[in-house]
Parts: structure tokens; C-alpha cells; sequence
């Protein structure tokens, strides 16, 4: 399916490999996103009742230099947890780079192989537990037919994680490419059209767009590979939430959740209850979509889906041996930092959305360590006194208030 654009895209990657990444910068953090975190695929695609014993097989389709893979393969190996991952993607310049970044790790979890997603049937990589596509179908010929390649990788009862571009966040982006396209054709060198591009962007008026857009840098904190991606890339298409819903159930698969499911709640955005009278009558996906379009400010859309012929589990929040995890947060630091009205603030990209917590949200936090389950945590504050109904009733409304924003999660059983 490789037409002209397509070649002039494997030609961006193998002069400027995304994101720029240094390798020598492994030894000092590990960079973690979604989709792909361990703690998201137990929870958001396996519902925790995928035992951490059982390896898991996963495929990078569309690697680039790697942050999806170090991202993965070090916390399967950190946790002492079976598995491997699988980098594929077409540019040598960008294995060359992940291949350095999995050495510094020392990593022995993962392999490198150079090929299309497109052409999974006739690789020979055989199925897949979990599969992560990080920015790659927007750029596809035909990203229907990529999803399909996916899907029809994918074991029974696995799942994938997907990143697209969406258009209302990005407003300016395709102004800027549009006028590029004009003063730096791409017939022109690569490292020229980039210099012309870094001209450009000094000089725009105020009135640009992109200069108004506070949520896309990557044209000036991403270096040349940033820009590049941004403002030059061949082909680059964005989806809206109704889009990529008719995308991922075109290839056979059903969506899991978006993330951060909080964020695509339009109540969260509407105090009016006439109008959450109205929201009240739209589909998730309808719902979904209003938040987008209210928001403005979302310039990505994650998903994780599952294949639609099957049923996966839901997270077992009324399971006491169920062991409740924090992504990314430490439980008494969260604690400690609850303000005096109990109302914790999120900010997405400048909306914050004020989420009430219970009386007992500190007590129940700062004893969540990813250890002790539901029911020892209970246990532990009965000592105390606290009663098991006041208990399930508090942990309940935490859980309702921090699931949407991804931050309190459960771990996948031992």
C-alpha cells in the first residue's frame, strides 16, 4: 500500500528518528505515557484478572525510538513479571536508537525487527497478548487497513492500545503545514525544508493559530525531529472521538475505554442540569464526543479495545482479595496532599475539574502500596474503628472519583 507520500514518510524517519531521544539519557528516568503502561493494560484491557504470572506478548507496531518499548519491557522486568516485547517498525535509524536505549537498560526482554505493520500477516511474529500503536495509523495510506493488521495479530482475549491525533487540539498545526508546503515543498532536503520551517515559525504574526495553541510544542521542545513531525510530515490525518469510535469497530475490535474516561465526561464540563438533562440522551460515544468538542484543548486521543468477538472482564472493585494500585502516584504522598475542603484538583490542559473526596480518603490512601488488598485495607482502619459499611462506602466514592482520571487502579492478580 506504499504510494509516493509513504516513501517520503519513511524518508522523514530515517533523517530525523521520533521522538528525538538520546540514549545516555536511560540512566537517569524512565519515561513513562500512555497507552502502554503495565498498570493501564492490567486494568484497562485485561479488567485485573490477567494473573501477573502468565507472560505477556506485545507488539510496538510503529517503535520509533523506542519510548513505548523501554516504557514496557522495564516494567515487566522491574516487577520480576514473564513476558517479551517486540519492537517492529520500518526505519533503521529508529532501531538503531531503541537498540541503544534497551542496552543501557540492560534489557533482555526485547527484540528488534525491521518491517510494516501493514505486513503482519506475512512476518511470521505470530499472535499477541497486547499490541501498542503510538501515533502511527494517522499517518497510514489507510489507517483502516492498519487497524485491521492489528487486529488480526491479536490473541484471543488481548487487547490494544492506540494513539491517534485529534483535530480541535491541534488547531493551527495544518495552517502552518499548509503554508509550508509552499515555501518548503518536499522536493526540497530535509535539513532545508527544517530551517525554513524554524524561519517560519520566528516570524508568524500573532494572529497565527499555532502560536495561540498552548498545547502543542513539539515543534519547539521536540528539536528537529519534532518540528519536522509536526509541521512537515507528508501525511497526517486526525480523528474526531465519532471517527475513531467507526474506526476501531471497523477492524472487528470494540473500545475499552478513553483516557482518561474522566476527561471525556461532558458533565464534568456542564454544572447546568438542563443541559446534563440533555447529555443524558447521547451514547458514550455521543457523550464522548461533546466533551471533545466542548473542550477544545485535546490534541490526542488514547483508546484501549479489545477484539469484539470477545468479553473482557471488568475491573472486580466488590472483590476484597482485589489489591487497589496508584499509577505513578505514591499513596501517603496523594494522602498528605488532599486539600482542607477534600476536593482534589485535576488540570487537563488547562481545565481543572475539582473532585470530591470521602472523609476517609487519607486513611484509605495512604495505606494503598499495591500490596494489601481491598479487604486488608478495610481491616486495617476496622483497628482503628472505623466501621466496615462507613469503610466500603468511602472507598467506593474514592474509587468513583479517581478510576476516571486513571489514577487509582487495580493490579493484575498474582
Amino acid at each position: 500500500m506504499q504510494d509516493a507520500t509513504d516513501s517520503r514518510l519513511a524518508e522523514q524517519y530515517e533523517a530525523y528518528p521520533y521522538p528525538a531521544r538520546d540514549p545516555r539519557d536511560e540512566a537517569k528516568r524512565l519515561i513513562v505515557g500512555s497507552p502502554s503502561h503495565l498498570r493501564e493494560i492490567d486494568h484497562w484491557v485485561f479488567g485485573a484478572r490477567r494473573p501477573a504470572s502468565q507472560p505477556l506478548q506485545a507488539l510496538m507496531a510503529g517503535g520509533g525510538s523506542g519510548d513505548g518499548t523501554m516504557m514496557l519491557a522495564q516494567q515487566l522486568a522491574s516487577a520480576g513479571r514473564p513476558g517479551h516485547v517486540t519492537w517492529l517498525d520500518r526505519s533503521a535509524a529508529a532501531r538503531a536508537v531503541a537498540e541503544q536505549r534497551a542496552r543501557v537498560r540492560g534489557l533482555s526482554n526485547v527484540s528488534f525487527r525491521n518491517g510494516s505493520l501493514l505486513d503482519l500477516a506475512t512476518l511470521g511474529l505470530g499472535e499477541f497478548d497486547y499490541i501498542d500503536c503510538c501515533g502511527v495509523l494517522h499517518h497510514l495510506p489507510d489507517p483502516a487497513a492498519g487497524l485491521a493488521s492489528l487486529a488480526g495479530a491479536l490473541a484471543p482475549g488481548g487487547g490494544i492500545g492506540l494513539m491517534v491525533y485529534a483535530p480541535h487540539g491541534r488547531t493551527g498545526v495544518y495552517m502552518l503545514q499548509d503554508a509550508l508546503r509552499l515555501l518548503a515543498p518536499d522536493s526540497m532536503p530535509p535539513a532545508e525544508r527544517v530551517e525554513i520551517a524554524k524561519r517560519l515559525w520566528k516570524q508568524l504574526p500573532e494572529t497565527a493559530w499555532l502560536r495561540r495553541n498552548a498545547w502543542i510544542d513539539d515543534h519547539i521542545r521536540g528539536g528537529d525531529a519534532g518540528l519536522y513531525d509536526l509541521l512537515l510530515n507528508p501525511r497526517d490525518v486526525a480523528f474526531t472521538v465519532p471517527q475513531l469510535a467507526a474506526l476501531i469497530e471497523g477492524a472487528g475490535l470494540q473500545l475499552r475505554c478513553f483516557l482518561e474516561p474522566g476527561r471525556y465526561d461532558p458533565d464534568r464540563l456542564l454544572p447546568d442540569p438542563r443541559l446534563r438533562a440533555r447529555t443524558a440522551t447521547l451514547d458514550a460515544v455521543g457523550r464522548a464526543a461533546l466533551a471533545e468538542a466542548m473542550a477544545g484543548n485535546m490534541g490526542i486521543h488514547v483508546a484501549y479495545c479489545t477484539r469484539a468477538a470477545d468479553t473482557p472482564p471488568q475491573p472486580a472493585w466488590d472483590d476484597p482479595a482485589s489489591v487497589p494500585v496508584l499509577r505513578e502516584i505514591d499513596g501517603p504522598t496523594l494522602a498528605k496532599g488532599i486539600p482542607p475542603d477534600g476536593v482534589l484538583r485535576i488540570a487537563f490542559d488547562d481545565i481543572r475539574v475539582g473532585v470530591p473526596l470521602p472523609r476517609l480518603a487519607a486513611a484509605i490512601l495512604s495505606r494503598v502500596d499495591g500490596r494489601r488488598s481491598i479487604g486488608e485495607i478495610g481491616a486495617a482502619l476496622a483497628a482503628n474503628g472505623v466501621a466496615p459499611e462507613a469503610f466500603l462506602r468511602d472507598f467506593a466514592a474514592l474509587r468513583a472519583g479517581l478510576e476516571p482520571f486513571n489514577r487509582l487502579l487495580l493490579a493484575a492478580p498474582a
